[in-house]
């Protein structure tokens, strides 16, 4: 079972952090001022939780059946999601298996990766082996827009992410690289999908969400980078109570 929290009272939202991070992420948000029931759970082999997949490929639908196993702990029948990055892909899969009402998809997509950035996670599937330390370092800052005015989190999310094992980082970049696309399940239930995105995120471009999901909601944030729970985390919060 993976590690979760379960908090407060009321309709409930599910919170799945993303890559090299665990559900401590969701710190920096005041997710109170929500009022609702919030879980916070962290996925295979980050934060608290095991990395029990012995399938020879990695995938996310493992992802996404061990987090349903928690909601069914939890007797959850209906729910929204929010996801950050991976925590998103994740919670495309888990739209298949269970009843969501909405997914958030905080700076990230609904695609599959391009041949380009699938080579780029066997690279980091194989750098985490040999200078794990080094790939967090560098990485970590990468996902701020403004990585001088955050210090202090970048620092803290370096500490947390070198506890990861290589396995679970490997595992999690291969995972994303064999996802599934689900640009037209989006554009067929375009009232379910919300997307948040920060202006100054190098992973998630803006420009491709614009031309692959016409008419999709999408909310801009103009001073954030793939970490806008932090850099930009008032407007984020507000978007999340406007979306409840």
């Amino acid at each position: 079972m993976l590690h979760y929290q379960s908090v407060g009272e009321g309709k409930t939202i599910v919170f799945l952090h993303g890559f090299l991070e665990s559900s401590t992420m969701w710190d920096y948000l005041p997710l109170k001022e929500l009022n609702v029931r919030y879980i916070l759970i962290d996925l295979p082999g980050h934060g608290q939780s095991p990395l029990t997949d012995t399938a020879e490929i990695p995938s996310i639908r493992f992802m996404a059946q061990q987090v349903l196993e928690v909601l069914k702990e939890l007797k959850i029948t209906e729910f929204t999601l929010v996801g950050h990055s991976l925590g998103a892909y994740v919670g495309l899969e888990l739209f298949q298996l269970a009843p969501c009402q909405k997914l958030i998809l905080l700076n990230s997509n609904c695609w599959s990766d391009d041949e380009q950035k699938r080579r780029d996670r066997l690279r980091v599937a194989d750098l985490v082996y040999s200078a794990k330390k080094h790939f967090v370092r560098e990485a970590i800052p990468g996902l701020f827009g403004r990585p001088n005015d955050f210090r202090e989190e970048i620092k803290q999310l370096i500490a947390e992410a070198n506890l990861m094992s290589g396995d679970a980082i490997a595992y999690a970049a291969l995972a994303m690289r064999e996802r599934v696309d689900y640009t037209e399940e989006v554009l067929a239930n375009p009232s379910k999908y919300v997307f948040i995105h920060g202006e100054l995120d190098t992973l998630v471009s803006g420009e491709q969400l614009l031309l692959r999901l016409p008419g999709m909601r999408v909310h801009f944030l103009p001073n954030a980078g793939h970490m806008s729970h932090i850099e930009s985390r008032d407007e984020v919060i507000l978007l999340l109570k406007e979306e409840m």
